[in-house]
């Protein structure tokens, strides 16, 4: 399952989809089939020009965003929380030792923040190497760096360094929310990559309070043109997708109960 949703995210990416658009309107026209030639030409252009100068990967993403809202006030007390990894650049980390920061860099900032303010809180995280090659450490192995520079002991850590996919996330923490005697935790993940790690969390009967950050839009996105920042509406898009692919992947294989959790 891990190789093949790679293989999904690799060739289904909107970009890739671009490509072979183009390859098969190349290949159809060197053979002289020119509807079929036209049809990937056009299919490409339609895929890049929705991609690179449309709002529509901002909108994906901010319906993605807005399934968990972020509570209005930090609680009265927290007595654990789940980090889920995707925050580091474990491939960078792995050679330099460092604790250099991804695009989820706010899942940590909060859970520090979080760990500062409620000092008897234990911190689970849970992200081991999500590679093909399974060479580099993962987000667990580099926390242990991070939260002991601003005053966070170790021994208030859990460090989960196994898990590859949000599914063993989820799967891998139960086990050790278990072993630790720990429940009602505080689940912080960027807020797009709520709702999938939401569906399987509740699935396997873990209880936990949906902390959503690491925001990438407004709130007001509308529908519309966009020609002023084509590659992060590129990336924005792509994010979304990536979420989408995984929140059908997840239902149709049964490991969630709805497709889109709320």
């Amino acid at each position: 399952m891990f190789v093949f949703s790679k293989l999904v995210w690799i060739f289904g990416q909107p970009l890739s989809l671009a490509f072979f658009g183009a390859l098969l309107a190349l290949i159809a026209g060197l053979l002289r089939w020119r509807s079929l030639s036209a049809l990937g030409a056009a299919g490409s252009v339609i895929i890049l020009f929705a991609t690179l100068y449309t709002t529509s990967g901002n909108y994906l993403l901010q319906g993605l965003e807005e399934r968990f809202p972020k509570p209005a006030a930090d609680l009265e007390d927290v007595k654990c929380m789940i980090v889920l990894g995707g925050a580091f650049e474990n491939d960078v980390n792995t050679v330099r030792h460092g604790i250099e920061f991804a695009d989820g860099a706010d899942r940590f900032i909060e859970a520090l923040r979080l760990a500062q303010k409620y000092p008897q809180s234990r911190i689970l995280v849970s992200g081991g190497d999500g590679s093909f090659s399974g060479t580099y450490e993962g987000d667990a192995a580099a926390s242990k760096r991070f939260f002991p520079l601003f005053g966070v002991g170790k021994e208030r850590l859990v460090e989960e360094t196994q898990s590859r996919t949000t599914y063993e996330n989820a799967l891998n923490t139960k086990e050790f929310l278990a072993q630790q005697r720990l429940s009602n935790c505080l689940l912080i993940t960027s807020a797009f990559h709520m709702p999938r790690a939401v569906g399987l969390f509740r699935k396997l009967g873990i209880d936990i309070v949906p902390w959503p950050t690491d925001y990438r839009t407004t709130g007001n996105v509308t529908l519309g043109l966009d020609f002023t920042q084509p590659s992060l509406n590129g990336q924005n898009l792509g994010t979304a997708l990536r979420e989408w692919y995984g929140l059908a992947g997840y239902y149709i294989a049964g490991r969630t109960s709805a497709l889109f959790p709320s």
